[in-house]
């Protein structure tokens, strides 16, 4: 009886090792497409490859202009009558009247202007590699559009990136691409009180000082 059960244990283990190595794969077994090699990244390198820009654009314009004109003309002219056409001991011409003439002027103008200009725009927009470079550069392009309480917004982005310049999480600064395009675009119901309006825009045109 004993060596009956022992039997059907040493069976039921085999069973269940043979089982287990039936399910197991082997470390060389081909990988699916679908899954993330162990040491891969997600650094855009492809067409169709998204790549994550980080706008932070500061511009500050401060230009200043002063000029300062002078111009001073002093101008005088005698005349004593004699006209000079003479012959030996005779005038041929009788005298004339003498006079003075004297004549000043001057011109001057000053000038100043002041400009000063401060914006700052900071974003994230994720684009899609549209191509790439024979130097491997990429070429992106993304936009991304809002819709909150009725205001739209429309952000458009292009530029070329280099890819050492990607970081490892997959993003870019701004300054880092090369012709860098943003084009940033409202609209709804706060437009039409942030542009002038069309009485204003004709008395520009006529009136522009």
């Amino acid at each position: 009886m004993k060596n009956k059960r022992a039997l059907v244990l040493v069976w039921a283990a085999l069973v269940l090792c043979i089982s287990a190595c039936s399910q197991a794969g082997s470390i060389w077994a081909k990988r699916n497409k679908n899954m993330k090699d162990l040491y891969a990244d997600d650094v855009a390198h492809e067409i169709g490859d998204v790549l994550t820009i980080k706008i932070t654009e500061d511009s500050k314009i401060d230009n200043k202009a002063k000029r300062d004109l002078k111009k001073e003309t002093d101008k005088s002219s005698n005349f004593d009558g004699e006209l000079g056409i003479t012959t030996p001991g005779h005038n041929l011409l009788p005298r004339m009247p003498g006079f003075t003439m004297e004549a000043e002027s001057t011109n001057e103008l000053k000038s100043k202007a002041d400009y000063k200009d401060e914006r700052s725009f900071v974003d994230r927009v994720t684009v899609v590699v549209m191509d790439v470079l024979p130097n491997g550069n990429l070429v992106v392009m993304g936009t991304r559009d809002r819709d909150i309480g009725g205001d739209t917004q429309t952000i458009e982005i292009s530029g070329i990136v280099r890819p050492s310049d990607i970081a490892f999480d997959n993003s870019v600064k701004s300054e880092q691409v090369a012709n860098f395009h943003i084009a940033s675009r409202n609209g709804g119901v706060s437009a039409p009180y942030t542009k002038p309006g069309w009485l204003g825009r004709v008395f520009d045109v006529l009136w522009p000082f």
